[in-house]
């Protein structure tokens, strides 16, 4: 009786330790993304303030902000990946794990 209790208990901690790690990973993602969308919205503002001053922006000022939204972009499908892989695993467990004994 003690063992299987031990193992209920057990497995319920793996449980909860696999909720707190997607918990983390989908508050980073929604972080990153929030950054990427504050990039595209830098880029956006530099384009429309340069164009109604008649004036393109400077290649300089693109490359920087277009490199910083491609960097944000990259770290947001990083954490995606990373969550559709915890997912996909939280989902392979119970029909991997033997059920406890009697």
């Amino acid at each position: 009786m003690w063992s299987r209790l031990k193992s209920e208990l057990h497995r319920a901690g793996r449980a909860a330790q696999q909720a707190v790690d997607e918990s983390k990973i989908r508050l980073d993602m929604h972080r990153a993304r929030a950054n990427a969308d504050k990039c595209a919205q830098r880029l956006g503002y530099a384009v429309f303030r340069a164009r109604t001053s008649g004036v393109e922006v400077s290649a300089d000022e693109y490359a920087r902000l277009s490199s910083d939204l491609a960097a944000a972009e990259t770290e947001a499908t990083r954490f995606e990946t990373m969550l559709k892989e915890a997912e996909e695993r939280r989902a392979e467990k119970p029909s991997t794990e033997s059920p406890p004994g009697p």
